[in-house]
């Protein structure tokens, strides 16, 4: 073991894990979206889990705490169940950028994509084992036997077993996943496997992504979903909207139209005041420009590059491209960001001139997460269609979020994207996510026909109403807690 490796296990021994803090929200502040039927239905179940759970607490665990879907996932969720009056805690680990690079390996294994990274043999398992025990010593700091916690992904899989040992009740919940499971997921398998053996229940984002050694396992399926209150998805105003694309560099304007303004998640006023922590573009686009939009982490899954090649190749002139995605170094446990932003530049550098002109890359400041939440809903909002090409994909929740603001999404068939679009009623599908051309078609398509543009978005307002709003995935979350409490 290096004196690296050494020094991280010690650090993360020394004092109890970074813990989130959220403030506590009433589930019952979604009554005004949902329905009155909705939120009583809800309003018994956390009612019921919460007698239940008595003094325990309610404990998620994951790997950063900002970036990415499941940071702002357990933001909600924790929130909503502190203001039902559950002892609700949220925890990060502590380690180290090859711990980090392993897991991201890991990452691209159980999408069943091959990936170039550190051996997973004997070395790799005995620094992941030394790493995780080391957190959960940390964990236990805060956590008493009896206590529920849901630990989050590859990067805390290893904290099942020393903590089953304390006498806590452990579920993992595994965002990721693919379909068909081929030689790179097995390789994946094989090496959590042993570490996740003790928990006592596990969750998936589809069926399909449960392996075969988990049949007869306590299992649950729980889609994500998405807060229509929080401030990427309340609703905003357009002339703020636009003003807030504009602030970003990412529209002209003549200004004057009125502050970059929007509410945040406590309803207060809050107003746009940082910049882009990196922004290539040659201008920004005109006001009348249609603008396509994808917002996704700097991952090569998600195909970046793939969409700014098929974009400059395709006949959508008068259209403009906007990439955006976090600071690069605002990531914590993602190594391949920067690399990713970095491909990506050199291929926008070196578009031709016309091409580059109409495409705009884009990384967002993640040190108020409000503020960047706002940027992603202005930016949403003022698209004429958003996409997500990703390659592969856990769920998509950029997806779930531009459905419930009436865009028109052109998305690849993968993962949970099929679960949220039929294709031609609530988006266009994307059969074979590296068909460049079949994007750019239904990109262009949607960009010039805006009566079937609408009618798509209309029926992905619906879609995403009815099954991904935060209520759905709280019921189900509770009846996760209600079994696992039994035990």
């Amino acid at each position: 073991m290096t004196a690296q490796h050494t020094a991280t296990i010690a650090s993360a021994e020394l004092r109890p894990l970074p813990e989130t803090r959220i403030a506590a929200a009433p589930p019952s502040l979604l009554g005004s979206t949902i329905g009155a039927r909705r939120a009583a239905v809800l309003d018994t179940a956390v009612g019921d889990l919460r007698g239940m759970l008595a003094a325990r607490r309610v404990v998620d665990v994951n790997s950063t705490p900002a970036g990415g879907g499941v940071a702002e996932m357990l933001y909600r969720l924790v929130r909503y169940s502190r203001g039902a009056g559950i002892d609700a805690r949220w925890f990060t680990i502590e380690a180290d950028a090859p711990f980090f690079a392993l897991t991201k390996r890991l990452h691209h294994l159980l999408h069943g994509s091959w990936a170039d990274g550190p051996d997973l043999g004997h070395g790799a398992a005995a620094h992941y084992a030394d790493v995780s025990e080391a957190n959960a010593r940390a964990l236990l700091r805060s956590v008493r036997p009896g206590d529920l916690v849901t630990l989050h992904d590859p990067q805390v899989a290893g904290l099942v077993a020393p903590l089953r040992r304390a006498g806590v009740r452990v579920v993992w919940r595994c965002h990721i996943g693919t379909d068909t499971h081929n030689a790179c997921t097995d390789r994946a398998w094989a090496f959590l496997g042993p570490f996740l053996e003790d928990a006592d229940a596990f969750v998936f984002s589809r069926a399909q992504y449960v392996p075969r050694h988990l049949a007869g396992r306590r299992v649950f399926v729980i889609q994500p979903s998405i807060d229509p209150l929080s401030s990427k998805n309340r609703p905003m105003d357009p002339s703020a909207a636009a003003a807030i694309v504009q602030r970003i560099g990412l529209r002209a304007g003549a200004g004057g139209d009125g502050p970059p303004a929007y509410r945040r998640g406590d309803g207060s006023l809050g107003v746009v005041r940082r910049d882009p922590v990196c922004l290539h573009s040659t201008a920004p686009p005109p006001p009348e420009a249609p603008l396509v939009v994808q917002v996704s982490r700097w991952d090569p899954l998600k195909d970046m590059a793939g969409v700014m090649a098929s974009f400059a190749d395709g006949s959508l002139d008068g259209a403009h491209l906007a990439l955006v995605g976090p600071d690069v170094t605002g990531v914590t446990d993602d190594p391949e960001g920067s690399r990713v932003f970095g491909q990506c530049v050199e291929l926008w550098r070196a578009l031709p001139a016309r091409a580059r002109a109409r495409v705009h890359l884009a990384c967002l400041p993640m040190d108020d997460a409000e503020e960047n939440a706002a940027m992603v809903n202005a930016l949403q909002r003022q698209a004429a269609v958003v996409t997500q090409k990703s390659l592969a994909e856990g769920f998509g929740l950029t997806v779930t979020e531009a459905m419930w603001k009436g865009r028109p999404v052109v998305a690849s068939a993968v993962g949970g994207i099929r679960d949220q679009i039929e294709h031609g009623v609530h988006g266009l599908l994307l059969d074979d996510p590296r068909d460049r051309v079949a994007f750019a078609t239904h990109t262009a398509g949607l960009v010039g026909d805006r009566t079937r543009a609408c009618s798509l978005g209309a029926g992905a307002h619906s879609r995403a109403r009815e099954h991904f709003l935060d209520d759905r995935q709280l019921l189900e979350q509770a009846a996760l807690y209600r079994t696992v409490a039994a035990l």
